[in-house]
């Protein structure tokens, strides 16, 4: 099992998706209990959402399921959300606070998930920035992203549809953060909200550095938006990824001209 799968391309975007992945090796399924083998925090068919949006973009893909350890987590272990509920790098709880282990992964498991998975796949991703940087002189990461509607756990209320994080202000450019906040903003009958309770996850902190000519940006999308239900099989609702996909289709067109206009000046 490859921790990422890579197709290389020749635009200044790379879309990364950290959480598509549904693989868990036997050794490791072994372990968990009846809820965690429903994988139920997968950000579903995110990766088929993005799918030709955007033809030249770079794609970087993990494959393990994030219950294997999460890729978009500090491998120090340590906290993105300090005093808010949240999973950790290898998540004891589901989104509900559902235990997911029959036998929880020691110290020893952890160390060598992220040897065998978390790293590979940070090494990937970071090759391929560096790569489209040395391509363009500017590489942008646009981290893809999925959660339900609704986790009282995690979120009062329900979530709105596009969820921008950018460490408030700092992953990226103003241009390509005020850019995707507007077109947002102005996509008819969804809602939005720029760094509010998801600010970006440990990829679009680690990797956003304007100064270095790397961005970052997160998008992480109320699943409503694109799934029939949140509930078991999470099927996609064909109709509502036609209409979702046409508004990301303009997300990443403008990313990508933003970018090329900031290549430009270095």
């Amino acid at each position: 099992m490859l921790p990422a799968e890579i197709i290389p391309g020749t635009s200044p975007v790379i879309l990364a998706f950290p959480h598509t992945g549904t693989e868990v090796p036997i050794d490791i399924a072994s372990h968990l209990n009846a809820e965690g083998a429903k994988l139920r925090d997968t950000d579903w068919h995110i990766h088929q959402l993005y799918a030709g949006l955007l033809p030249d973009a770079t794609t970087v893909r993990a494959t393990f399921h994030r219950y294997v350890i999460d890729a978009n987590r500090d491998p120090s272990g340590e906290s993105l959300y300090p005093g808010q509920n949240t999973t950790g790098l290898v998540p004891l709880t589901d989104f509900d606070n559902q235990p997911l282990w029959n036998e929880a992964p020691t110290e020893v498991d952890i160390a060598v998930r992220l040897a065998q998975f978390h790293r590979p796949y940070h090494a990937a991703l970071q090759a391929e920035i560096g790569r489209v940087k040395a391509l363009h002189g500017i590489a942008v990461v646009y981290d893809c992203h999925s959660i339900r509607s609704r986790c009282p756990f995690l979120f009062e209320g329900v979530l709105p549809d596009f969820n921008i994080g950018t460490d408030n202000g700092k992953t990226c450019a103003g241009e390509i953060e005020r850019a995707v906040a507007e077109i947002c903003g102005k996509a008819d009958g969804y809602t939005s909200v720029l760094n509010g309770r998801f600010r970006g996850g440990w990829t679009t902190r680690h990797y956003g550095r304007p100064e270095t000519g790397v961005h970052a940006i997160q998008m992480e999308l109320a699943q409503i938006t694109h799934l029939a239900t949140e509930e078991l099989p999470f099927a996609l609702d064909p109709g509502k990824a036609r209409r979702l996909r046409t508004v990301l289709a303009d997300i990443l067109t403008e990313i990508e001209r933003i970018a090329y206009e900031l290549g430009g000046r270095t």
